[in-house]
């Protein structure tokens, strides 16, 4: 079964049988239960709602599916084509509009495809909303719109470029300093709207650009997910080019991972360090990222004197508690920068820029930036559970062997040690715990979640 309902929104392969897969049926219903909710929540008739895709092949097909089906609600549509996840936020804010659809699978290979869902403010909806979409789908209780009530679909392809726009007028984002500074850079945009947004944004910085992958044909040349095994021609046209530095964003624009001078990964993780540390060494604060981030972002937030805190996994969380904790930034260890200044979404466009101006002004290579940084590694793993087994009495029993330590139980379990930490999150759609390490070097992490891989199944008696 590829069909996964969440609060977040629906996301499945293409094809196969209806409630399996992400047919067309499913998109129309999802659509549908989501379209009826924003009717019911704003209490008017005719509630507008961006919607905006990735490159991904299905895309187009998905589009036309669920923008008439929100028409046939009675809701106006503004068709943003080809777009970011971050754009399509922040347009439902200049828009005005009543919420957002982004059309996208993220990170998923090409097959995949999604409805991610926003608020009025262009944010993720929380639990409560998700909920109620999902049970308006679970009951089908949808009442469309009689012919002289239809909406109406508006195009508006401005938005990346009014998105761009935004980005440099940003306090802290200097695209003079940045063209003084000639940078090289090589950008792989996985062939989808990444291609579109990020080389417009360097050349409004001055930066020579060298185009790898960037093409929106959503053909992905390689596995879409930003990690160092995918990046291998990245890599070697850095070198090749002689690039100050490399790159990557995954489809839909919300990750965003560097390659240094060298071929190397400058790491998912650090991005949000980076920019993290540029930030706070102009507007002291505090930062956010969730459970499973690196500790470097801790230490580089108590370097500035700022408060570090952790949410749980997930996006809507993070912002939930940035807004809490009056974050002056925060995001996710995948890639993810949230900058409030901008918008509470995940923005590589945003990353891009701050992490431009500030590489500008130290005026080092990114190799350098990065030795800069307190230096941890990670180690991501999972344990395949026999289906029936009580996860939560196994996450349980682990928290107890572990009670001494500083524990946080508002995700999974997650123990901190001295030196390194060890994070459990079960799986909601499969019979497995997901086990994520940090230490001070590569064979520590390994070790750690070899340790407690074996704990687990101590516990779980296998």
């Amino acid at each position: 079964m590829t069909l996964i309902k969440s609060i977040s929104g629906i996301r499945g392969t293409i094809g196969g049988t209806v409630g399996d897969n992400l047919t067309p049926v499913d998109a129309v219903k999802f659509a549908s239960a989501y379209g009826s909710w924003l009717k019911e929540e704003t209490k008017t008739k005719h509630p507008k709602v961006v919607v905006g895709r990735d490159a991904r092949i299905s895309g187009s097909m998905i589009q036309q599916l669920v923008m008439n089906s929100l028409v046939g609600l009675g809701i106006h549509v503004i068709d943003l084509g080809l777009s970011t996840t971050p754009t399509v936020e922040i347009a439902v804010t200049l828009e005005k509009a009543d919420g957002g659809i982004i059309l996208t699978a993220s990170h998923n290979p090409k097959q995949w495809n999604a409805l991610k869902l926003l608020n009025h403010k262009g944010e993720f909806l929380n639990a409560d909303n998700g909920k109620k979409i999902l049970e308006i789908a679970e009951n089908d209780t949808y009442v469309f719109a009689e012919v002289d009530d239809l909406g109406s679909i508006t195009v508006n392809d401005t938005y990346i470029d009014k998105h761009i726009e935004e980005v440099l007028n940003l306090s802290l984002v200097d695209a003079e300093l940045v063209k003084k500074a000639n940078f090289k850079v090589v950008v792989d945009a996985v062939n989808s709207t990444g291609g579109i947004a990020i080389p417009k944004l360097l050349q409004k910085m001055g930066v020579e650009t060298v185009e790898l992958y960037c093409e929106p044909n959503g053909h992905f040349p390689h596995n879409p997910e930003p990690l160092k095994e995918h990046l291998t021609d990245l890599s070697d046209l850095v070198v090749k080019e002689k690039a100050d530095f490399g790159l990557t964003v995954d489809p839909d624009v919300d990750r965003l991972a560097f390659m240094s001078e060298d071929g190397e990964m400058f790491g998912e993780e650090y991005t949000l360090v980076a920019c993290a540390d540029f930030v706070l060494g102009k507007t002291p604060g505090n930062t956010v990222s969730n459970l499973s981030s690196s500790r470097a972002l801790r230490d580089i937030t108590q370097k500035h004197n700022g408060t570090y805190e952790a949410s749980a996994v997930g996006e809507v969380n993070v912002v939930e508690k940035m807004k809490a904790n009056k974050a002056v930034i925060g995001g996710e260890g995948n890639g993810g920068i949230i900058y409030p200044e901008s918008h509470y979404g995940r923005d590589s466009l945003v990353g891009v820029a701050l992490f431009l101006t500030h590489l500008a002004e130290k005026k080092c290579s990114v190799s350098e930036l990065k030795n800069s940084y307190p230096s941890y590694f990670m180690s991501k793993n999972k344990v395949q559970l026999t289906p029936g087994l009580d996860v939560d009495a196994i996450l349980k029993g682990f928290h107890k062997k572990h009670e001494s330590e500083e524990v946080s139980t508002v995700d999974g379990v997650k123990v901190d040690f001295k030196d390194n930490w060890v994070h459990l999150r079960k799986s909601n759609t499969e019979p497995i715990i997901r086990i994520y390490t940090e230490a001070l070097s590569q064979e520590k992490a390994d070790e750690l979640a070899e340790d407690t891989i074996v704990t687990l199944k101590s516990i779980a008696g296998i």
